[in-house]
């Protein structure tokens, strides 16, 4: 490590795969690689940084990240009393919040800005305000702006706090100071304190866009600080984390083997910082920073370009300015990329009705696309809308209910043909005895037989409902198939010597006809009628099925071309106010148009931001 071989403070930087042109990365390199002056800690880095800085600042105070866009950022990440609130101090000069535990209970974003100006400006900006603040108590409204962010006592929140420091002599910088890590909760603090640090501190330094600056005391023995943990579980090769070794007059021995040795692999190098004692001003501090790295027999022995806050001011300006050049054309590009995203899913969108002309023109067009819609299902039988819904597929599915109901109704309309076979319509042709001719059918007798089977099946029909499905019987041939069996049957019945008790019949199944014997003078009427009924009865069932078929039919055709639309036409006309209730989008609508609406427009200014700031690329370039 000595002699700064190994780290180089930026071309160690990791060269991230981004779709920008060479030739914009290399503009935005050239505006700010430029040579830097001396003592970066007294004097500004370049002019031409700054405007790279204002605009990420710019971006950062637009809170862009929460669009997933992720900016370059300096984190400063430490175990607690490392030493970290020393070394911000001594970059910025000022004063911060010390004692025993947390000092740093926020995120604070600390904006250095060198400026020429005789007095230095501070200012606070937190929960969407500006408050104005100097050197000498900046201290103190840091910690009241901490305890009304995170409340009064010891807990930490994640909502940040920004510290703007313009003052002559400071690095242009930008650092996110996170709290301090601990395991062991004191007085005041939540029992998961540790759990708490650790998921604010991975949220800043897991994107690839941040450079870590990690904080260690030369008296702890690297390998065992959690800060280097936890960079290691996003910064493997360690390209993206810089160390700095604190209180290094306070354990010297063994500190040139640590960071010349770099067990925990830091890739943009280590720089050994002296703390600032007591009252001694920071000007004070720099000298005997300097003369203890210059006269100790064991820490001189560092690189120079390794020891003090100057140097690491420089560091740290120089591969800020890198990691912005870097980075800013990918931003661009996901500004772009992310605004067009949403522009194009905010037409998708349905689109907000203004006024009742437009709510009616919007309902025609959803009672139109509804109309077909049914008619594709209840009228054509086409499926296409709902190809694995089979509940939608209707005509099929009202089909098999007729099928069903028609099975059901030649089933139970005539129960046991075989009982009590002929025996109604004897008693109905005796009780039908009139003066006529012989062999002629009294014509009341069938209407009477018609009438109970009628009154039967008109019952049954109430419950059903039945589709689209026309029968094609045999009506003749069932007829002479069943009058074919009358001779050998009448034989059976009143010739036949051996006086059967059981005759079988084809359709009706064992007849028991001894009781038909004594009936023997309308016998064959009787039969004649019962035959005719069967076959006729057949007629009217499927006749029926028919019947009912067309009328489903006929209904389907109202619904879907008349009732469908004059029963929501009077719903929205009526006095609840249906259509003026069109113009009112759900809330779940609203909240996403909103939102929508509202990134696009941090979005564009976003966009606003980093074209100036590209225009100003372009003209360094030239």
């Amino acid at each position: 490590m000595a002699g700064g071989g190994k780290h180089s403070n930026a071309s160690a930087f990791k060269k991230k795969s981004s779709t920008v042109t060479q030739h914009e990365e290399e503009n935005s390199l050239a505006l700010v690689l430029q040579p830097v002056q001396d003592a970066p800690i007294i004097s500004s880095y370049n002019d031409r940084i700054r405007p790279l800085l204002d605009a990420v600042d710019k971006l950062r105070h637009l809170m862009i990240t929460r669009e997933g866009i992720q900016l370059p950022t300096i984190v400063v990440v430490g175990d607690q009393s490392s030493g970290k609130s020393s070394v911000l101090e001594s970059l910025a000069g000022i004063n911060l919040p010390r004692g025993q535990g947390i000092c740093t209970r926020v995120p604070l974003i600390m904006r250095l800005q060198h400026k020429s100006i005789p007095q230095p400006e501070l200012f606070l900006e937190f929960n969407g305000k500006v408050v104005k603040t100097d050197e000498e108590h900046v201290s103190e409204a840091i910690n009241l702006a901490t305890d009304e962010i995170a409340g009064l006592g010891k807990g930490i929140s994640n909502t940040p706090l920004t510290l703007e420091v313009r003052k002559n002599g400071v690095p242009d910088l930008t650092m996110v100071d996170l709290p301090g890590i601990t395991r062991v909760p004191v007085h005041g603090q939540p029992d998961n304190i540790y759990d708490q640090i650790r998921e604010i501190i991975m949220e800043y330094i897991t994107p690839e866009e941040s450079i870590i600056l990690n904080v260690l005391s030369a008296t702890v023995d690297f390998t065992t600080c959690e800060s280097i943990r936890m960079s290691q579980m996003v910064d493997k090769t360690g390209e993206r984390t810089l160390a700095v070794v604190t209180k290094s007059d306070k354990a010297p021995e063994g500190l040139l083997e640590k960071v010349t040795a770099d067990d925990v692999n830091i890739g943009l190098g280590y720089v050994c910082v002296r703390n600032r004692i007591g009252d001694e001003s920071y000007e004070e501090a720099r000298v005997e920073e300097a003369r203890l790295f210059e006269s100790h027999p064991m820490l001189s022995k560092i690189d120079k370009s390794m020891v003090g806050v100057p140097v690491l001011a420089q560091k740290l300006v120089q591969i800020q300015a890198t990691s912005i050049a870097r980075n800013l054309p990918a931003i661009v590009k996901s500004i772009n990329d992310k605004l067009n995203l949403n522009v194009a899913e905010l037409r998708r969108m349905p689109k907000k009705m203004s006024s009742l002309s437009e709510a009616m023109t919007a309902f025609m067009q959803i009672i139109g696309l509804a109309k077909e819609s049914l008619r594709k299902i209840l009228v054509r039988g086409e499926f296409d809308e709902y190809p694995d819904e089979q509940n939608m597929h209707c005509t099929a599915r009202l089909v098999e209910m007729l099928n069903h109901y028609s099975v059901e109704l030649h089933r139970n309309v005539e129960g046991n043909p075989a009982n009590n076979f002929l025996m109604e319509e004897i008693m109905v042709l005796e009780e039908a005895k009139g003066i006529g001719l012989p062999n002629f059918l009294p014509r009341s007798a069938f209407l009477t037989v018609l009438q109970k089977k009628s009154t039967g099946v008109m019952e049954m029909v109430e419950m059903e409902k039945l589709t689209d499905y026309t029968c094609n019987p045999e009506y003749l041939s069932e007829w002479n198939k069943l009058m074919a069996q009358e001779d050998s049957f009448m034989k059976d019945v009143l010739t036949n010597e051996e006086r059967p008790s059981m005759v079988k019949l084809e359709g009706f199944g064992d007849i028991e006809v001894e009781k038909l014997r004594q009936y023997s003078h309308v016998l064959q009427q009787a039969f004649d009628m019962k035959m005719r009924m069967t076959a006729y009865w057949k007629i009217v069932l499927k006749r029926l099925v028919d019947c009912l078929a067309l009328h489903l039919l006929l209904c389907v055709g109202n619904l879907v071309n008349k009732e469908f639309e004059i029963e929501i036409v009077n719903e929205l006309m009526g006095p609840g106010g249906g259509i003026e209730r069109m113009l009112e989008e759900s809330p779940s609508v609203a909240a996403k148009r909103q939102k929508i609406n509202e990134s696009i427009q941090l979005l564009k200014k976003s966009k606003e931001v980093v074209a100036k700031i590209m225009d100003k690329i372009g003209t360094f370039s030239d």
